[in-house]
């Protein structure tokens, strides 16, 4: 598989990009990509460190000619998100990820890809193996842990660059220059579950919803994608209008920058009541089916029987849990005031797991306002309180303030115009990039991010577009050539 991909042009890029995802690189888990990374360095002796974190900087000397302008970051992250489906058989910590080329497309086998953030990283190593690009002075950040808590760019300290620009290489779109970003807090409820034996004669069933397109909670929050934990939610209670529902475990959702797309209910129902149950479920599939169509083509809702569960959630407890999750915001929470089609606040209802004796629910809440922020983490806060539960917050991080005066921005627009016959779309964005926190010890820094096209990130339809790769790379090239002189 990763053959057909390192053949693909250009062939630095891509043959970079195959190395890398034979490398496991979970978040949180990044010590073999870590040390990947440095092997690569040590074997182009260039000068390589690895901070007290775990990010990897890598610095290469200007090309002749090009001493005298500025030094410049070319920073990506090396984690990335791990989702499949449910029917993929595949180890992420074991595995390399199978690549599929269709067309103009590059994918995996029912897994992410890992486009987000490698092909930034394999750009970087393909400079710096490069014995023929012109470029100045380059430092090369390699962050970690940027997809669940960004503690790579947190970590980083001041001084360890000399650079006065940041190429960020993690963006979605070939036509945008991204110059702002939302920042982001994590939101956790936590509590203790009242169980009781199981009442009288119940039948087991498994409810499934599945299917649903998921993707960016940043970036595709604004799409009206559905919510597998919202939607198994509302399932939930609607059926407990015309039944008597006993909930033994719900699973679903998994990464908080990840909209859920999977959710599973394990539940018992009087004998009685199993004729309305059915019927009322077969009328909330072809609605869900209804409303969701356009968004989620391939949304299901399945259940299946199962053994009756020997506990389960006192009736009284379960309601008021569900009726929290019902309360607490999702999607889409303001629109920015000030930047047309811009989301300025959202939260996502990422994870809910209700087993044994307690829950939780995670929640990742994103604006480019931090009053706004903390006003929407005090809205569910309150909604999680009123029922008990414990809610804290962590990795919370800053967004990043347009400059749209500055020189790299400024040439970055002019040239992409001259290369491209059209004007890039010069815009801030709804996810958290790396930028706002980096630039806080680092703050002289000009920064802007530009990538390649990448659809449905964060998800098993993530795939990176092999033509945009073409076309993003010739602009990269010519970005490095044209970096200001300095002073």
């Amino acid at each position: 598989m990763s053959t057909e991909v390192r053949n693909l042009e250009p062939k630095a890029l891509w043959d970079n990009f195959a190395s890398l995802n034979e490398v496991p690189r979970p978040s949180k888990k990044e010590e073999r990509v870590i040390q990947f990374m440095v092997d690569f360095g040590a074997k182009l002796f260039l000068p390589t460190q690895v901070d007290e974190v775990g990010n990897v900087i890598i610095k290469k000397a200007a090309t002749p000619g090009m001493e005298d302008r500025q030094t410049v970051v070319l920073q990506s992250h090396l984690d990335m998100v791990h989702q499949k489906n449910a029917d993929t058989n595949f180890d992420f910590n074991s595995e390399g990820i199978r690549m599929l080329v269709e067309g103009d497309w590059v994918r995996a086998d029912g897994t992410t890809l890992g486009a987000d953030n490698g092909i930034g990283v394999a750009t970087i190593m393909a400079v710096l193996a490069s014995t023929e690009l012109k470029h100045p002075a380059i430092e090369a950040l390699f962050t970690i842990d940027e997809e669940t808590g960004m503690t790579g760019a947190l970590g980083l300290k001041g001084g360890l660059l000399d650079a006065t620009i940041m190429l960020n290489l993690d963006t979605e779109d070939d036509e945008e220059l991204t110059i702002g970003c939302a920042g982001g807090i994590d939101i956790t409820a936590k509590g203790k579950v009242s169980r009781m034996k199981t009442p009288g004669k119940l039948v087991g069933f498994k409810l499934m919803v599945k299917g649903l397109t998921g993707g960016h909670s940043g970036m595709d929050i604004h799409k009206g994608r559905g919510n597998a934990n919202k939607l198994m939610n509302r399932v939930l209670l609607e059926l407990m209008k015309v039944s008597t529902v006993y909930i033994d475990k719900i699973d679903g959702g998994g990464l908080r920058n990840a909209i859920p797309r999977e959710s599973f209910a394990m539940i018992a129902v009087e004998e009685n009541s199993i004729s309305s149950f059915k019927s009322r479920f077969n009328e909330l599939s072809e609605i869900l089916k209804a409303e969701y169509g356009t968004t989620d083509p391939n949304i299901e809702l399945e259940l299946e029987s199962t053994a009756e569960p020997a506990e389960v959630i006192e009736p009284e407890f379960a309601q008021n849990i569900l009726r929290a999750i019902y309360a607490a915001p999702n999607g889409i929470y303001r629109m920015s005031p000030d930047i047309d089609d811009l989301v300025q606040t959202s939260n996502n209802v990422a994870r809910v797991l209700i087993a044994d004796e307690s829950y939780e629910v995670l929640c990742l809440t994103r604006s480019s306002v931090d009053t706004e922020k903390d006003d929407l983490k005090n809205a569910l806060q309150s909604t999680f309180e009123l029922v008990g539960a414990e809610v804290s917050t962590g990795g919370a991080y800053p967004g990043w303030t347009p400059k749209p005066e500055a020189e790299i921005i400024k040439m970055m627009t002019s040239l992409y115009e001259n290369l491209f016959d059209g004007s890039p779309n010069v815009n801030a964005c709804h996810a958290g990039l790396e930028c706002g926190i980096l630039g806080t010890n680092y703050p002289g820094m000009d920064m802007i991010s530009f990538g390649p096209n990448i659809r449905g990130a964060h998800s098993p339809d993530e795939k990176v577009q092999i033509s945009s790769v073409q076309k993003y790379w010739k602009y990269f090239v010519n970005v490095l050539e044209n970096i200001p002189k300095k002073g």
